[in-house]
């Protein structure tokens, strides 16, 4: 060999600790007594001196060498702020595509979005504007894809005056198209106005583009199609909402005739009793699970609440709650505005049942439970203990 062999017991006697009881050994230090000439490798100092600072995962770089400088620890990146919605103005729209929402107490819901998604999709196909056709003013119209806004001038339920007043709006504005939701009142109001305007509704759409709008027929064996009539009721979930751009809903002025009394002297909504409400037609469900013990208090919490009650697929086998409570695929699949979800882990079938559900709120003690992930708003604690919290929250309210 052209080098010396190395000695390793020099070596080691080299970096033995002088003066230590037991015997201790420097690996750190270079042996001045190597033979070979080089300065053996530390692998434990190549490894702090390539673990990157700063991270909470231990990471190392490899690629730096002995006598390099340390590399800064990363900084956080800053989050960019999220950019306002363009606003889309339309001054002199081509024509005029107008739709009326339920909108329930002036909140829009999930269909009414929908049909502003159609009448978008109908109005931009050729530079038209979309009127939204109102009784009370509702929240989010510029958001939800309304340009213009006309104000009916009817209030509570009125049918036929509502019906008058839009088929003096269809013939007055020259509407090339009017939409309705095909639900209860929108559509027993979209068949009041095609009965006084003579106009053909095409009703129950399924789905709809500029130039062809299509429904099933006959049992579902056939699919009627025709070109986008005037008149026209949109079903559930055939058109995504409007999203993306903001748009002015200016209030449009307009002398509605002035109406006469009607059939009907005086109409009230009656609200059912929300315990005896089957879970397929509740709007607001409570449901307790798993990490419910005490019934007791859930059931003062959902009379306080005025929630109808619900229950996952354990409870229900516990004999806790009534089969006709549980919710899930297996149960009944909700079509609930609030879901209240009390110590429910959240299986993928009682997931399934509350996919349609426009709000979530779920108390869970697991942070990283399915519940949580798929709830809006989000308590980690345990239910026992929420619950008597609401009801002295809610006895505080009714006693201010």
């Amino acid at each position: 060999m052209s080098r010396p062999r190395k000695d390793p017991r020099a070596e080691r006697a080299a970096q033995r600790v002088a003066g230590a009881t037991r015997p201790r050994f420097d690996l750190a230090r270079t042996p001045e007594t190597a033979t070979s000439g080089r300065p053996r490798r530390d692998p434990r100092a190549e490894e702090r001196l390539a673990l990157v600072p700063g991270t909470l995962r231990r990471r190392l770089d490899r690629t730096r060498r002995a006598g390099e400088a340390a590399i800064p620890a990363p900084q956080p990146l800053a989050t960019p702020a999220p950019d306002a919605p363009a606003l889309r103005r339309i001054p002199e729209p081509a024509f005029l595509v107008a739709l009326v929402p339920d909108a329930p107490g002036g909140r829009l819901t999930p269909h009414d979005r929908q049909l502003f998604g159609a009448a978008r999709l109908l109005a931009d196909a050729g530079g038209g504007a979309v009127v939204a056709l109102v009784d009370p003013a509702a929240d989010d119209l510029a958001a939800a894809g309304a340009d213009r806004v006309l104000t009916l001038p009817v209030s509570g339920y009125d049918p036929e005056g509502k019906a008058l007043a839009l088929d003096a709006a269809l013939a007055a504005l020259g509407l090339r198209h009017l939409l309705f939701p095909e639900s209860a009142e929108g559509g027993d109001l979209a068949r009041r106005v095609a009965a006084l305007s003579g106009e053909a509704l095409f009703a129950g759409a399924e789905s709809l583009t500029a130039k062809a709008v299509t429904r099933a027929a006959h049992g579902r064996r056939t699919e009627q199609r025709g070109a986008p009539p005037t008149l026209i009721s949109l079903a559930p979930d055939a058109v995504a909402p409007h999203a993306g751009t903001l748009h002015e809903a200016l209030p449009v002025a307009f002398a509605f005739p002035a109406t006469t009394g009607g059939a009907i002297l005086a109409a009230e909504f009656v609200a059912a009793d929300p315990a005896r409400v089957s879970l397929a037609e509740a709007d607001f469900v409570t449901s307790a699970g798993n990490g419910v013990s005490d019934f007791e208090t859930f059931r003062a919490l959902i009379a306080a609440l005025g929630a109808t009650p619900g229950a996952s697929r354990m409870v229900c086998d516990a004999g806790l709650m009534p089969r006709a409570a549980q919710v899930g695929a297996s149960g009944t699949v909700l079509d609930a505005r609030c879901y209240f979800a009390l110590g429910i882990a959240g299986a993928p079938q009682h997931l399934q049942g509350v996919a349609k559900c426009e709000h979530v709120v779920a108390v869970n003690t697991d942070l990283h439970a399915a519940m949580i992930e798929r709830a809006g708003l989000a308590i980690v604690a345990d239910a026992q203990e929420v619950m008597p919290a609401l009801l002295r929250l809610i006895a505080e309210e009714a006693s201010a």
